[in-house]
């Protein structure tokens, strides 16, 4: 795959292992395992980093940060998570223009996954 132009979120977590079995029921796999650091892809575009970080997040509730993940088949990859999806009828199109349904990591990071869609 050719390097192109790209943001990779580095995701720290307390238990990797937790954090790495929730991003493969997305779809994602481990490409390289430094022990304290996984770098995780689907193989068409999504990367993830994960890091250890002993104590992170100090409470599951104060996880300020949010992960977007683009893809084709929205449904597809929510019936891998369809129990941990926080809205019970989406995934749904949303005013601002994407078919989406939102889950939780196991360090409370909220995580969309989505497609843009034709407001019309």
């Amino acid at each position: 795959m050719p390097q192109d132009h790209r943001a990779v979120a580095i995701i720290p977590s307390s238990d990797l292992d937790a954090s790495e079995a929730f991003y493969r029921r997305l779809g994602l796999e481990v490409e390289s395992d430094y022990g304290e650091y996984r770098i995780l892809t689907d193989g068409r575009g999504w990367h993830l980093h994960l890091t250890h970080m002993r104590g992170w997040p100090r409470h599951i509730e104060d996880n300020p940060f949010g992960l977007y993940l683009y893809v084709d088949d929205v449904d597809a990859v929510a019936e891998r998570v369809r129990e941990l999806i926080i809205e019970k009828e989406a995934p749904h199109a949303k005013p601002w223009g994407t078919y989406e349904f939102a889950v939780s990591d196991p360090t409370g990071l909220l995580v969309r996954v989505g497609r843009i869609i034709d407001k019309d």
